[in-house]
């Protein structure tokens, strides 16, 4: 499940603004390429510490699901602060990531890549686990599938429990959510049909937001450049 490929295409229309594209694209591929060697590397060494230390949590069976219902903010802000109780009593840390609809991306991103801007890359690969393997996910997804990954190809269009899904079959990763509901606090996400080679951790604030999860003390310092959903 875990193939990778390249983002070239060729055009004869707008060359310039198309090359520039196509040489940021390369030029993230090849990055993206060194991490990956590098990551397989650390997967080896990996001896899933956090899930460990975790491994007391109760998880819930996953199932993948479009967006829900946005809550108003009054139930938004008692959601995330039973979110910030959970971390803390876990002893987890969140990396913020960019409120700009692409959170969910960023945070597996930063996860799996240790830098939250390889969110396209990621966005590209859960898509083509979509639409390759239509049969797995189509079944809950309540609109045309076709509409469907056509709206999930879009830079800014927030992903869902269909595209965690998606990304942990892409992957072959365990995805670990921490989330800020009443009565499921802690949600694995597994692979199918194959073992997980490492854990995800992220956290999910309602329908809101995502970010990256760390323990307390290990989470990177890195500057924000936009809004994180945190407006009180």
């Amino acid at each position: 499940m875990n193939e990778y490929y390249g983002n070239s295409r060729g055009s004869s229309s707008s060359a310039s603004s198309l090359n520039s594209n196509s040489q940021q694209g390369t030029e993230d591929d090849h990055a993206i390429a060194t991490i990956l060697a590098e990551e397989e590397e650390n997967a080896r060494k990996y001896d899933g510490k956090l899930g460990k230390r975790l491994s007391h949590l109760d998880s819930i069976p996953h199932t993948p699901r479009v967006i829900g219902e946005i809550p108003d903010p009054n139930d938004a802000t008692l959601d995330h602060g039973r979110l910030s109780c959970r971390l803390s009593t876990y002893g987890l840390a969140e990396m913020q990531i960019e409120g700009d609809g692409n959170c969910q991306f960023r945070a597996l991103s930063d996860q799996l890549y240790h830098n939250p801007e390889y969110h396209k890359h990621v966005r590209k690969e859960v898509v083509k686990q979509l639409k390759h393997f239509r049969k797995l996910y189509e079944g809950y997804v309540p609109m045309k599938y076709k509409s469907y990954l056509k709206k999930m190809k879009r830079l800014g269009e927030w992903g869902d429990h269909v595209t965690l899904q998606a990304a942990s079959d892409r992957f072959g990763v365990k995805i670990c959510l921490v989330t800020s509901f009443r009565d499921n606090g802690y949600i694995d996400i597994l692979p199918k049909d194959i073992l997980p080679s490492r854990e995800l951790w992220l956290s999910f604030w309602s329908e809101v937001h995502y970010n990256s999860l760390y323990e307390i003390g290990e989470a990177p310092a890195r500057v924000p450049r936009k809004k994180h959903w945190l407006f009180f």
